[in-house]
């Protein structure tokens, strides 16, 4: 027996407790536009409360119907079809006859190999 049929019981009864209490509630509302101080907002009210324990019943069944339904295979490719997508821009070619600018990336350059021998002696 799995767990889900093992909760079930319990999730029957929540939900009838919940519709119950909520046409208890819809009654009340009901009793109250009936009495002398009542109002049209109590009305709209009995009038609601009924909704909610159809709500209930409803949201209880939609569950098990989940619970219901097997799952999808893990293995299962899924596949974007072309076009969904838009196409990533691509950078421009960047001139690399700039003297400064091939200056600054032989610094970056020597920067990082300075680096790497730094933690290369650090770690062994």
């Amino acid at each position: 027996m799995s767990t889900t049929h093992r909760r079930r019981p319990a999730l029957i009864a929540l939900a009838i407790v919940a519709a119950c209490g909520c046409l208890a509630l819809g009654w009340w509302q009901w009793t109250r536009f009936q009495s002398v101080s009542g109002t049209f907002q109590n009305l709209g009210y009995a009038l609601q409360w009924p909704m909610f324990a159809w709500f209930c019943i409803y949201a209880y069944r939609k569950f098990v119907r989940y619970e219901e339904v097997p799952p999808e295979p893990p293995n299962a490719m899924t596949e974007i079809p072309p076009g969904l997508l838009p196409e990533r821009p691509t950078p421009a070619p960047q001139p690399s006859d700039d003297p400064a600018l091939q200056e600054y990336n032989a610094y970056l350059a020597e920067l990082a190999k300075h680096d790497a021998d730094r933690q290369n002696r650090n770690s062994a």
